[in-house]
């Protein structure tokens, strides 16, 4: 081991206060706004390594994320949060993605497996209570995930939904002391296929299928030509996230079959 190996394992870190973090956002911000996601990621591996991480979801902008990761041979852990509803192509293209690039994207899961979560609170409760069922599965995983993190990576673009319009390349998170960092906020739909295409990434077929934004295979539909991509996540619903990203009461979940099958 090196004596720079030896030093990054005992370092005892600190959390940052409010006005540390406000500065090195700010200055962040005027370094990398526009810059190339590599540049991105190389500074948050610089600056927060290896307290860093990035969330894998399969979709094509989190797979672009792990190609420049793995061919820039960036020490970023990779996680994404198994919701136990995975299509059986995202857990497919998930072992693709493992075998191709010789990474490991380590499973984050719900306290309660899909069986458990119905015996508390009534089957499919994605169906009754969408919201409660992403806190659940996704948003409180997520929350144990980045627990003694410094930083975490998405893979969000501000063209994808006005929530996130706003987006900027490093954030805090609403967590305190976390940044957020967005390497890929400023580029297009076009741009993130290009990627995929040029360097030959392994995608969800689904995709081909009609599904532009693949979620929980219960939450998930396919979009009719000329529909916007996100309309194809709860359909029906005035939902439009899954509440990673966003801060959103939860509602109380109704009683099973209360307007569910």
């Amino acid at each position: 081991m090196s004596d720079g190996q030896a030093a990054t394992q005992t370092r005892v870190f600190a959390a940052p206060t409010d006005d540390e973090l406000a500065v090195c956002v700010a200055g962040a911000v005027a370094k990398l706004e526009g810059s190339d996601p590599v540049a991105t990621l190389r500074w948050a591996v610089e600056r927060f390594a290896p307290r860093l991480a990035v969330a894998c979801s399969f979709g094509p902008e989190d797979l672009v994320l792990v190609d420049l990761i793995a061919r820039h041979q960036l020490p970023i852990d990779i996680f994404t949060l198994d919701t136990g509803v995975f299509f059986p192509e995202t857990l497919a293209l998930w072992r693709e993605v493992e075998a191709r690039y010789g990474v490991r994207v380590r499973a984050v899961r719900a306290a309660q497996s899909i069986d458990e979560q119905a015996a508390a609170h009534g089957p499919e409760l994605w169906r009754r209570a969408p919201d409660r069922c992403c806190q659940l599965r996704k948003v409180a995983p997520l929350a144990s995930a980045l627990e003694g993190l410094a930083a975490w990576i998405t893979g969000i673009r501000r063209q994808q939904t006005p929530d996130r319009a706003a987006a900027g390349v490093v954030e805090r998170d609403r967590r305190p002391g976390l940044v957020k960092v967005n390497p890929l906020v400023h580029w297009s739909h076009d741009d993130i296929w290009a990627h995929l295409y040029l360097h030959d990434v392994p995608t969800n077929p689904l995709h081909q299928q009609g599904y532009p934004s693949i979620g929980c295979a219960p939450c998930t539909s396919p979009i009719a030509l000329g529909e916007d991509p996100r309309n194809g996540r709860w359909r029906g619903l005035a939902k439009t996230e899954c509440g990673l990203h966003v801060d959103a009461a939860i509602p109380a979940i109704p009683a099973t079959g209360e307007d569910g099958p």
